[in-house]
């Protein structure tokens, strides 16, 4: 399975800037935004995993200055790349990461550790022993889940959850959380200040709590990204809510629409100077009429992504949000100031847009995860059928 990033890359995160260097013509900003996928390195060298050859990369997590790889080939290799350059932190066994901007958490069989990146440290800064599962009839627990609660960004790690929630999968936000029960269920708390809990209001909650209007329709994926959450349902379609300011929900954005609408103003002002104007200054036919703008939605909307088609998987950054359908293609919108929406470009967006690159090279997309301003996305070959 081949990896491919764009978008932000000030620290190297995607690829190094030597690298990046050598074609002619680049510079600094060229550097920085990756508005091209490009395929990540998957020769690790001796010197970091301790083995000089082609490693198969079976998951990448990223944060705002670092991308995290979990190589699998006969023994487990975690790698780090971003600021403070390429490493290997001691990863035998590993089966599972979880990367945020101050901490690197891995999961073993028996094990926890936090691994604290504002320090060059030999051992954990925090760590926990775990029982393997007495059920072992569902799929195991993906962190941030752990038996009996979940793993935190930040101090105290360990976060106790009730047993009767049934935990399936968990994501955390920037100050916010998002549960998937057993039984299909969703639930949030935390900070709700920019309607990412889904609840109908800007309050927040201190415990976990229904997203009632999801309620009776089996969710099977949950996302979130810095304000903003995501669920498929069952029947593969995808419920979106939060903050829109930048058009991470695919609703129409005000501010993102005012600017594009200032841009082609300006533009048309320069091109058109001698053409004619509408006399009194009088609204045009159909001008009346006012367009609908959302900054926020506080309850779950459905997000139809054009033509019409079943959503495989998804993945929200801080303000941007990429989904793979079930026919391998892979759609962005948001925010694409550091071209983290993977078309070419620097242009935000408020409607999802398919990437081309990985049509025309005749790719399907199988995975997607997006780091706060940027997008990795695994692909395959097109004959290769999805699971």
């Amino acid at each position: 399975m081949r990896w491919f990033g764009f978008g932000f890359n000030a620290f190297g995160q995607i690829c190094v800037h030597n690298e990046l260097s050598k074609d002619e013509g680049r510079d600094t900003v060229s550097d920085v935004k990756i508005m091209n996928p490009t395929e990540l390195h998957r020769n690790v060298d001796k010197s970091v995993c301790g083995r000089n050859k082609c490693l198969k990369t079976s998951q990448i997590r990223a944060s705002w200055s670092r991308r995290v790889w979990l190589h699998v080939d006969g023994d487990s290799c975690v790698c780090l790349a971003g600021f403070g350059g390429t490493s290997v932190v001691d990863s035998s066994g590993c089966t599972d990461t979880v990367l945020s901007e101050t901490h690197l958490t891995l999961a073993f069989s028996d094990r926890i550790e936090s691994w604290d990146l504002q320090k060059k440290e030999k051992t954990p800064a925090w760590s926990m022993e775990i029982q393997p599962p007495t059920d072992t009839s569902g799929p195991p627990l993906s962190l941030p889940l752990v038996p009996g609660g979940y793993i935190a960004t930040k101090p105290p790690f360990y976060r106790s959850l009730s047993p009767h929630l049934k935990a399936k999968s968990l994501a955390l936000g920037a100050e916010h959380a998002i549960l998937l029960s057993a039984t299909g269920a969703v639930y949030t708390w935390g900070l709700g200040s920019h309607g990412q809990l889904g609840h109908g209001g800007l309050t927040s909650e201190e415990e976990p709590r229904a997203v009632e209007a999801l309620w009776g329709m089996p969710m099977k994926h949950v996302v979130t990204g810095g304000w903003h959450c995501a669920c498929i349902s069952d029947g593969a379609d995808l419920y979106i809510w939060g903050w829109n300011e930048s058009g991470q929900l695919g609703l129409p954005s005000q501010s993102l629409r005012k600017g594009h609408k200032e841009e082609s103003s300006q533009q048309a002002a320069a091109d058109c100077q001698s053409a004619s104007i509408n006399p009194g200054g009088k609204p045009l036919e159909g001008e009346k009429d006012k367009e609908v703008f959302i900054s926020i939605q506080a309850f779950p909307a459905l997000l139809d992504i054009s033509p019409s088609c079943e959503i495989r998987t998804v993945s929200c950054g801080s303000r941007h949000t990429a989904a793979v359908t079930a026919t391998g293609d892979l759609y962005t919108w948001g925010w694409g100031e550091y071209g983290q929406l993977g078309h070419k470009n620097l242009i935000s967006t408020d409607e999802p847009q398919c990437v081309d690159f990985f049509k025309e090279q005749k790719l399907y997309v199988v995975d997607v995860v997006c780091g706060p301003w940027n997008t990795f996305t695994a692909v395959g070959e097109e004959e290769v059928k999805l699971s």
